[in-house]
C-alpha cells in the first residue's frame, strides 16, 4: 500500500499529549451547539492534539459546491478556497473518492501541480486529509496542515480519522434536524392549504347550493381555466368573501348593544 494512501479504520492510540483533547471532545453536547461551532470545536481541539498541525480545517461538498465550515486560521482557508477554484486537490479528492490523502513532502508532490505552488507559498509542508463518513447530499474532509516534510505519521492518520468520525456526527446531526425540519414545514403549509381549500368549499356551497364534490369540481376547473394553482385561487375566493364580509370591529360592535326592551303597552304600573 502506498504511503500516500491509507484506509480508514484500527484502534486509535491516544498519546497523553491528545488525552485532553479526546476528552474535551467527548463533552460536546452536539444538541446545544449549532454544526459551524461544533466543526470549529473539532478544528481547534485537533490541531492540539496532533503533533505538527499548523491549521485544521473542515470541507463540506453540498449539490457539488464545496466551502469550508470551519477552520482554525487563514493558512487553512486560503489553501482550501485554492483548491475549490481550481476544482481539486487534497481536500476535494478525499472528500469524493473518500480516501485518506497524505502529503508527505509539498516540494516533492506531484498530484496537485497547480496546488503546491500556493501551498509552499504559505510555507506548508505537509498535508493530511481524511473524509467525513458522512452517506447522503453531503460529503466533507479534515484537512490539516503542517510546517515540516512528514509532519504527519500513521498514528496522526488514526487520531484525525477518530477527529473526523466525531465531524461526521455533527453533520449527520445537522442533516437529520434540517431534513425533520423541512419535512414539518411541509406538512404545515399542507395542513394549511388544506384548511384554505376547505374553506373555500364551503363558500361555494353556500353560493351555488352544490355539493362538497361539486364546489371541488368548480374549483379544479377554476384553477385550470387561470392556470394558477388550487391553493391560490381557493385563497383568492376566501379573500374576496372576507372583503365582502361586515368588518370585525362593525360586527363586535353590534354584538355588544344591549338589546332593545320592548315598549310598554299601557303605561307604568301603578305605583303601591
Amino acid at each position: 500500500m502506498e504511503a500516500g494512501n491509507r484506509p480508514l479504520g484500527g484502534e486509535v492510540a491516544l498519546p497523553s499529549a491528545a488525552t485532553s483533547s479526546f476528552a474535551e471532545l467527548s463533552r460536546i453536547v452536539l444538541a446545544d451547539l449549532t454544526l459551524e461551532q461544533v466543526l470549529e470545536r473539532v478544528a481547534t481541539l485537533a490541531r492540539a492534539a496532533i503533533t505538527g498541525t499548523q491549521d485544521v480545517s473542515v470541507t463540506l461538498i453540498k449539490d457539488d459546491r464545496p466551502s469550508t465550515a470551519a477552520s482554525t486560521g487563514g493558512v487553512a482557508l486560503d489553501l482550501d478556497e485554492r483548491q475549490y477554484a481550481s476544482g481539486y486537490g487534497p481536500c476535494l479528492d478525499a472528500a469524493r473518492g473518500g480516501e485518506v490523502l497524505v502529503i508527505a513532502d509539498m516540494a516533492a508532490e506531484t498530484r496537485w501541480p497547480q496546488y503546491r505552488p500556493k501551498a509552499l507559498e504559505l510555507d506548508v509542508r505537509s498535508g493530511l486529509s481524511v473524509p467525513l463518513p458522512v452517506q447522503d447530499q453531503v460529503i466533507g474532509a479534515l484537512n490539516l496542515y503542517g510546517r515540516v516534510p512528514d509532519a504527519f505519521d500513521a498514528q496522526a492518520v488514526e487520531l484525525t480519522v477518530a477527529f473526523a468520525s466525531y465531524a461526521a456526527v455533527a453533520v449527520a446531526n445537522a442533516q437529520l434536524y434540517s431534513s425533520t425540519a423541512d419535512l414539518a414545514e411541509g406538512m404545515r403549509q399542507a395542513m394549511a392549504s388544506r384548511a384554505l381549500i376547505e374553506q373555500a368549499k364551503g363558500i361555494l356551497m353556500a353560493e351555488y347550493g352544490c355539493s362538497a364534490d361539486e364546489a371541488f369540481d368548480h374549483l379544479s376547473r377554476m384553477s385550470q381555466n387561470a392556470n394558477r394553482k388550487l391553493r391560490e385561487v381557493a385563497a383568492g375566493i376566501v379573500a374576496r368573501t372576507q372583503r365582502s364580509a361586515p368588518s370585525r370591529p362593525a360586527m363586535r360592535s353590534r354584538l355588544s348593544k344591549p338589546p332593545v326592551p320592548p315598549s310598554p303597552r299601557g303605561g307604568s304600573e301603578a305605583e303601591g
